[in-house]
C-alpha cells in the first residue's frame, strides 16, 4: 500500500531545487518505495521566490518564514537548504517539530552545531539524511566493496581531491560564503567535507591529521541585491575573504593507511575535479567524478607493471539498475539526488537510517574543525 508524506523545502536556492526536482523524480525510479513525496510548502525569504517555486513544481503554499513550515500539520519531511548559518537552528526546530530533515551540508557552521542537530533528530526519533552525495555514485559504492572485500590487499594510502573553479573570478560577489558569521568555514565546508566524508566512507575513521589553508583572492565586491549561487558583482564596495579558498590536508586513517585530502574553490581550469586513487599492497582502484560511471582498477598479483583496467559499473552496482539498464551508460549528478532522496524517504517509510546520517555530518564537521586548528596552530590534531 502506497501512503503520502507531506514535504516542504526550506531555502529555494539552486539546492532547494535540486531536492523539489528530486522529489518529483523518486516515484518514477523507485516505484517500490511505499511512500510517495507530496509537495506540501516551500519557505524563502527572497521576495517572489517561493512563489516562482510553487508556480513551477506545484507546492501547496508558501511563505517567507520557515518557522510556520515547522507549525504546519502538513509538513512531515523537511528539506534544509538554506544558508549554512542557519542550518542549526532550522534543524534542532525541525526535529523538535517531530519533521523528519534531509539537510544540506555542513550541517551548520562547526562540529558542535552538527552535534546539536544530530541531538535533536535522535531524541526526536525521527530520520535525518545528510547531503553527502558524492558518496551515492554507483561506482564509489563498488570501490568501497572493492576495499572491504581484500582485493586491494590492505590499503597504504589514498588520495582525495576536491578542485574548482566556481570561486575564481575576482568579481565573484562577497556573499554569505565568504563570511565566517554566515558561512563558516570557506572550501572546508563547501568541498574538504565532502573529501572527510569520502575518506571514512572508504577507508574508516581518521586518526589524526595536520592541514595548511590559503586564500588567494582576498577581497571581493559585496552584492547590491539579492543573490543565489556563485553571482559576480562589480563596482561595490570591497571587502574582506574571511575564510579560506584552499586547503591541503595529511590523514593518518586509525587502520595504518596515510591519505592526502587537497581542496581548492579558485582553481583555474578545474571544473569539479572530484576524485580519489586508494593504493593497496595488491592493488589500487581510481575514481573521477567527471566520468562518474568508471572505475580504474588494477589487481591481481604481478605487483610491478601490474595493468589498470576501466570497469563501467551496471545495473547490479550500488543504484544503477533504477536509472539504466546497462553498463557504460551515463549518470548525472541529479541522479545522486535522487538517490538521496529515495535513502532519505525509505529511511522514514522503515525507521531505519539508509545512506549518510547526522552521524556522518558530525564526524566530516569533527574533520573539518580540526583542519582548520590544524591550518591556525602548524601543528597534528588527533582525532581519537
Amino acid at each position: 500500500m502506497v501512503s503520502t508524506l507531506g514535504v516542504a523545502v526550506v531555502g529555494f536556492g539552486w539546492m532547494g531545487r535540486v531536492h523539489t526536482q528530486a522529489y518529483a523524480r523518486v516515484p518514477h525510479h523507485f516505484p517500490q518505495l511505499p511512500l510517495r513525496p507530496q509537495l506540501v510548502s516551500v519557505a524563502e525569504e527572497v521576495p517572489g521566490r517561493a512563489e516562482e517555486a510553487a508556480a513551477q513544481f506545484g507546492f501547496a503554499s508558501t511563505t517567507r518564514d520557515w518557522r510556520e513550515v515547522a507549525a504546519d500539520p502538513r509538513v512531515q519531511a523537511v528539506s534544509i537548504t538554506a544558508p549554512n548559518f542557519l542550518h542549526r537552528e532550522i534543524g534542532v526546530a525541525m526535529a523538535k517539530a517531530g519533521k523528519h530533515i534531509w539537510i544540506e551540508k555542513p550541517v551548520g557552521l562547526t562540529a558542535t552545531d552538527a552535534d546539536a542537530v544530530a541531538d535533536a533528530v535522535a531524541k526526536a526519533g525521527v530520520q535525518g539524511t545528510v547531503g553527502f552525495n558524492y558518496r551515492n555514485a554507483p561506482a564509489v559504492q563498488t570501490a568501497r566493496d572493492l576495499i572491504a572485500s581484500g582485493e586491494l590487499g590492505t590499503v597504504t594510502h589514498v588520495r582525495i581531491r576536491l578542485f574548482s573553479d566556481y570561486a575564481a573570478h575576482p568579481d565573484g560577489a562577497l556573499t554569505w560564503r565568504y563570511e565566517k558569521e554566515r558561512g563558516g568555514s570557506g572550501v572546508l565546508g563547501d568541498l574538504a567535507s565532502h573529501g572527510a566524508d569520502l575518506a571514512r566512507y572508504l577507508l574508516g575513521d581518521i586518526a589524526s591529521l595536520t592541514a595548511d589553508t590559503a586564500v588567494f583572492i582576498p577581497e571581493r565586491a559585496r552584492p547590491t541585491g539579492a543573490t543565489a549561487g556563485h553571482t559576480r558583482a562589480t563596482g561595490g564596495e570591497l571587502g574582506p575573504v574571511e575564510n579560506e579558498d584552499y586547503v591541503n590536508c595529511l590523514l593518518r586513517f586509525t587502520s595504518g593507511a596515510r591519505g592526502v585530502l587537497e581542496a581548492c574553490r579558485v582553481s583555474v581550469g578545474e571544473q569539479n575535479n572530484y576524485g580519489f586513487e586508494v593504493h593497496g599492497t595488491k592493488g589500487a582502484v581510481f575514481w573521477d567524478f567527471r566520468r562518474m560511471n568508471e572505475l580504474g582498477v588494477s589487481r591481481g598479483t604481478t605487483y610491478q607493471d601490474q595493468p589498470v583496467s576501466t570497469v563501467y559499473v551496471g545495473p547490479g552496482d550500488g543504484e544503477y539498475g533504477a536509472f539504466q539498464p546497462g553498463a557504460a551508460t551515463s549518470m548525472g549528478y541529479d541522479d545522486l539526488k535522487v538517490i538521496e532522496a529515495y535513502r532519505f524517504l525509505r529511511s522514514v517509510a522503515e525507521g531505519t537510517p539508509h545512506g549518510a546520517t547526522l552521524d556522518d555530518a558530525v564526524h566530516s564537521a569533527a574533520v573539518v574543525d580540526a583542519m582548520a586548528r590544524s591550518a591556525q596552530s602548524g601543528t597534528w590534531v588527533n582525532l581519537v
